[in-house]
């Protein structure tokens, strides 16, 4: 005889074991202390790089020199470059761009590219310009404006600056900065016996003196090697 095994009756939801109990999710905190300190370290280097930044723009446009020039050398517009740089407190020592030089005398040389100061400016009215004819022959080709010169008068221009020992070579200016040159030509219309204008600076007092030493007789040109009087040739 087979026994028959009867199923237990189906649990009522009352009688089924409980579940586990959920976690309360907590609410995010906005003040976290770790998204505050990030959020000030952010703030920080946006600040600091800004004013990197704004220190490395703190620059101001002066006046510099666009070539070399010697003491006495009177400014034109040709003779300034405008350079932008960082001079801090020393800025009211130099030539701001919003200041016109022009027309001014230096009273030292300064070379290509240097900054400069209000110091080198001369007081009005120490020196003269004149004007001297020389031969073209007797002019070197590389006089440009702002170069100190010696000019000699000699009594016969085939002699040239060297004839010294037989009196012949008077020196009539020494150390002059050259102010202007015109009418050299190049090429074919060039000559040796072209008149050239060589325009530089005296001293007032010695302008007289200078015209009576040339005493009409051809004169020669001679370059220094530096525009500062000081170094020597």
């Amino acid at each position: 005889m087979t026994a028959v095994r009867t199923a237990p009756p189906p649990l009522t939801p009352a009688e089924a074991p409980p579940g586990p109990t959920p976690r309360r999710v907590r609410p995010p905190q906005w003040l976290d202390l770790r998204l505050v300190l990030g959020l000030l370290l952010v703030l920080g280097s946006v600040l600091l790089g800004a004013r990197v930044v704004s220190a490395a723009d703190a620059t101001v446009p002066v006046w510099a020199a666009a070539g070399d020039l010697a003491a006495g050398t009177v400014l034109t517009a040709d003779d300034l470059v405008a350079v932008d740089v960082r001079l801090d407190d020393a800025a009211p020592s130099y030539l701001s761009t919003r200041t016109q030089p022009e027309g001014r005398t230096l009273s030292r040389a300064v070379s290509a590219g240097e900054l400069l100061p209000r110091s080198t400016l001369a007081e009005a009215g120490e020196l003269v310009q004149l004007a001297l004819p020389v031969q073209a022959g007797y002019v070197p080709p590389s006089l440009a404006r702002g170069q100190l010169v010696d000019v000699y008068a000699v009594a016969d221009p085939a002699a040239g600056a060297t004839a010294v020992a037989d009196g012949s070579v008077t020196p009539v200016v020494t150390s002059a900065p050259v102010q202007a040159i015109s009418g050299r030509s190049e090429g074919v219309l060039s000559t040796p016996t072209t008149t050239v204008q060589v325009v530089v600076s005296v001293a007032a007092d010695e302008a007289t003196d200078v015209l009576s030493a040339i005493g009409g007789r051809p004169l020669v040109v001679v370059v220094h090697d530096s525009v500062d009087a000081g170094s020597g040739d």
